[in-house]
């Protein structure tokens, strides 16, 4: 996921050569990123905010119908929600060049930062695991017989321990230090903790999730063939939709993070490098981000319970928006009927004459 917090501070400064003797001038990655950042971070805070935030109240205020599914889209959405809140502070932090809120605050954002991260990850291979034990196992009592709302408990607890397990190093080595480019918020590693950290996002971030979606659709697409369901063709683009918009939003931020990591092993390190890498980031960065604002799209108000939910909730909250809809729904859906009713009309008369 993101520059795994542990560089932060790097990247805010961009002086990712520390052990360079004289150090490249990325004055003006450091401009743009001033810019770009806040603009963006907003943006995909005021989306995702919108869209998981809606799914936690649905699923809370409906929480007697939970399954197994829902619980899985509720940790999902909350994790989202997490990762979601610490991106102001980061726009705070990327517009100013200098974090302002202290010690206590930067390893408290960091640690929503981390903990969203992963927990989106985490719920999104059990959602997947699922899916497939459901729909390829279907006729196995075992897994049917074990997929209740409490056993949903159990798995969420978890995933959240190991969310935790993987955010624990960057959570612990985030401080505030005082610096010749301002006062930072990033993780002091060692050279073997940075290099580490980088790996682990690349396994962990994208090739775990890819490799359990790619094996999980791959058993589930062929069983849903055979099956005859008229919903079926619609369940198997939505599964392709998954995995395609994961893998196209997800992949230029790992292939930059593993540049990175070639970086700090002592390949690309000229300054050319640095200044590319450092605007690369900032692009495949916010489009990693972007994949929370979709989340609640592809996982939740794709399917048809979920919609017929937030289309009552709505309703109920905002009667005089919702309800006039309604009616301009009504009405177009009797003028519909009506002309369709004189058409077949028409036909029938002429097929008489």
């Amino acid at each position: 996921m993101l520059d795994t917090m542990e560089d932060y501070g790097d990247y805010y400064s961009y002086n990712f050569t520390e052990e360079s003797a004289t150090p490249c001038n990325n004055g003006n990655v450091r401009a743009f990123g001033q810019v770009f950042l806040p603009t963006l971070y907003s943006m995909v805070f005021i989306a995702g905010f919108i869209g998981n935030g809606l799914v936690v109240c649905i699923l809370l205020k409906y929480q007697q119908r939970s399954n197994m599914t829902d619980v899985c889209l509720f940790n999902l959405a909350l994790s989202d929600l997490l990762f979601l809140i610490s991106l102001p502070f980061w726009a705070h932090y990327a517009a100013l060049n200098e974090w302002t809120f202290g010690n206590f605050m930067c390893r408290s954002v960091t640690f929503f930062y981390m903990l969203g991260f992963y927990g989106s990850i985490f719920f999104m291979v059990l959602m997947t695991a699922d899916r497939y034990l459901v729909i390829v196992h279907a006729h196995t009592s075992l897994f049917s017989r074990h997929r209740s709302f409490k056993v949903g408990i159990t798995l969420s607890a978890f995933m959240w321990a190991l969310s935790l397990g993987a955010s624990l190093p960057t959570i612990i080595f985030s401080k505030v230090m005082n610096e010749s480019t301002g006062i930072t918020c990033k993780a002091e590693y060692t050279e073997k903790w940075r290099l580490f950290s980088y790996l682990e996002i690349n396994i962990i971030g994208w090739i775990l999730p890819l490799s359990v979606m790619v094996f999980c659709y791959s058993q589930i697409i062929p069983t849903l063939v055979a099956m005859k369901s008229q919903k079926r063709h619609k369940a198997i683009k939505l599964i392709l939709v998954l995995v395609i918009v994961f893998f196209l939003f997800w992949t230029p931020y790992n292939v930059v993070m593993f540049l990175y990591f070639l970086h700090y092993l002592g390949y690309l390190a000229t300054c050319e490098w640095q200044s590319g890498l450092g605007l690369a980031l900032q692009w495949v960065e916010t489009i990693a981000f972007s994949h929370c604002c979709l989340n609640p799209i592809i996982y939740a108000f794709v399917g048809q319970k979920f919609r017929t939910l937030v289309m009552k909730t709505l309703k109920q909250w905002f009667p005089s928006i919702f309800g006039q809809c309604r009616t301009i729904t009504s009405e177009l859906s009797e003028r519909r009927s009506s002309m369709y009713s004189m058409r077949s009309s028409e036909i029938s008369t002429t097929k008489i004459v």
